[in-house]
């Protein structure tokens, strides 16, 4: 048949690890000889050299099917090798779908080492959810075999891959256990059956090292404060980078430094989501490589990080208050906040949802705390309640929403997107000069249209409403009796019915 008879066709190659060097050829010329059989021309190549078990790291697949879905492609069919080259899916779905596409754009798929011809029969049907569950299966199996192979390399102390820690580094060995060389950075071994360890490095990273578990562990450095010394030292970390906190955590942190190989600590199990394992699954060699930092030392080190605030219990966290409370014989914010020996009070407030929570667990409280505290709750469910029944009397025009995590709710006018803050005025006890009310917003809300609700005397309740074209503070004293220009510029509001109505004759002026 002349070339120009033949029906144009596409190859689809994958190539499921760098290690099979022939695989894409060897496709190829099979495909090649599918096609000088059966009438096919092949006038376009797609191809996957290193692929996953999921659809987004298959950019030649992605390719291909977006060019068939579109209609931009010229081709009237796609060659591949056999089912398992078309893809491992866990989900043998997930492979019939990606088929269907094609076919259903007027595509088909051929397999051109199948012994089955895809043409829709029941036999061949079957033969391909069996093909595609075997596929499946094999990566199950091959996935089970390989990390089995893997914990048994960890468990001798052999290292497994990753990023060599800083003043160490990886010594090749053959199959007997003969030391042959240092690999240099990015250099890889060649020998499938070479094997690497980790040997002390340089002499001066070996000092740095030792400096660094020093300052930490006996000196009592910060973080921060070592990774600022290293840097105005000209200590270069790896490939000349600067220290960072991160960087000098990651390092006091490694067992490799004591000898001790850890692996296998998360997984990612078939291409899916990382999980961590419970330390019983580790894969542990006590005695892996030499240490260059004593053991003593390194449990130093770790018993300091122990005590940081995020590694601390609730119950560890109370103990550090009740020697505080002890001393002083009250507690306050600012005494808790000025305390060296506590953590901030930032930190217990996340950790127990407020001062009153916290001192309730603590078994400690007075009318005084509790009345100022739940001044604070009331005020928070009062404001949550009346952004509530704003967003009921206009569902369809009025929403809550939240700018980012760290500010508080806003109410959004659908129609134009205006941003609406939502105020509380809290009454001042009564004085000479008659009422007042203190407005306190955070400094995101200063210059935005407003709905200020002034409170009661116990504050318990809205006492008037009143809606203000714009925030012109984050603290403000407002006094009825005398005039102000801001507090005259409000527009009451009586019912929440009338409060559309009222926002846009604000905007207005």
């Amino acid at each position: 048949m002349a070339a120009e008879q033949r029906i144009p066709a596409a190859q689809y190659l994958r190539r499921s690890t760098e290690h099979q060097q022939y695989s894409l050829e060897n496709q190829s010329v099979a495909i090649e000889k599918y096609a000088e059989s059966h009438g096919f021309r092949i006038v376009l190549t797609y191809f996957d050299a290193k692929t996953g078990l999921v659809f987004k790291q298959r950019a030649g697949l992605r390719h291909m099917l977006q060019d068939v879905v579109t209609g931009i492609s010229s081709y009237k069919a796609i060659l591949v090798y056999d089912v398992s080259r078309w893809g491992r899916f866990q989900d043998t779905d997930e492979s019939a779908h990606y088929e269907f596409l094609c076919k259903s754009a007027g595509v088909p798929v051929h397999y051109c080492a199948e012994q089955f011809a895809n043409d829709n029969s029941v036999a061949s049907l079957i033969l391909k959810a069996v093909k595609r569950t075997m596929a499946g299966e094999y990566s199950r199996e091959l996935s089970v075999k390989v990390r089995a192979g893997q914990f048994r390399l960890a468990r001798l102390g052999f290292k497994m891959g990753g990023h060599t820690p800083f003043g160490l580094r990886r010594q090749l060995l053959d199959a007997n256990g003969s030391h042959k060389q240092l690999l240099a950075y990015r250099e890889r071994k060649s020998i499938a059956t070479d094997r690497v360890i980790l040997v002390p490095g340089p002499r001066a990273e070996v000092a740095t090292v030792e400096r660094i578990f020093r300052e930490f562990g006996d000196e009592r450095k910060g973080l921060t404060a070592i990774a600022r010394s290293l840097n105005e030292d000209g200590v270069p970390f790896v490939t000349g980078n600067k220290w960072t906190v991160c960087t000098v955590t990651n390092l006091l942190r490694n067992p490799k430094y004591v000898g001790r190989q850890i692996w296998g600590r998360t997984t990612e199990y078939l291409s899916g989501p990382s999980r961590r394992l419970p330390e019983d699954q580790w894969a542990i060699c006590e005695d892996a490589f030499w240490p260059i930092i004593p053991l003593e030392l390194f449990q130093r080190v770790q018993a300091r990080f122990a005590q940081f605030t995020h590694n601390l219990s609730d119950d560890q966290l109370l103990e550090h208050l009740k020697p505080l409370l002890k001393r002083h014989g009250k507690l306050t914010s600012r005494i808790i906040e000025q305390s060296r020996s506590c953590p901030g009070l930032t930190t217990y407030c996340r950790r127990f949802g407020g001062l009153l929570n916290l001192y309730r667990k603590l078994g400690y409280s007075t009318p005084e705390i509790s009345f100022q505290t739940t001044k604070k709750q009331r005020g928070l469910l009062i404001r949550s309640g009346l952004i509530t029944n704003l967003v009921e009397a206009f569902p369809s025009k009025l929403e809550e929403v939240r700018t980012s995590k760290r500010h508080r709710a806003l109410l959004r006018y659908r129609k134009t997107g205006l941003l609406i803050a939502v105020v509380l005025a809290y009454r001042d006890p009564e004085t000479v000069s008659g009422p007042r009310w203190r407005i306190e917003a955070p400094k995101a809300e200063r210059k935005r249209t407003a709905i200020v609700a002034f409170l009661d005397q116990p504050n318990s309740a809205i006492e008037s409403l009143q809606v203000f074209k714009q925030l012109c503070f984050s603290r403000f004293v407002v006094y009825p009796g005398k005039a102000d220009k801001w507090l005259q510029s409000g527009h009451p509001l009586s019912t929440i019915s009338e409060f559309l109505k009222i926002l846009q004759g604000v905007r207005a002026t």
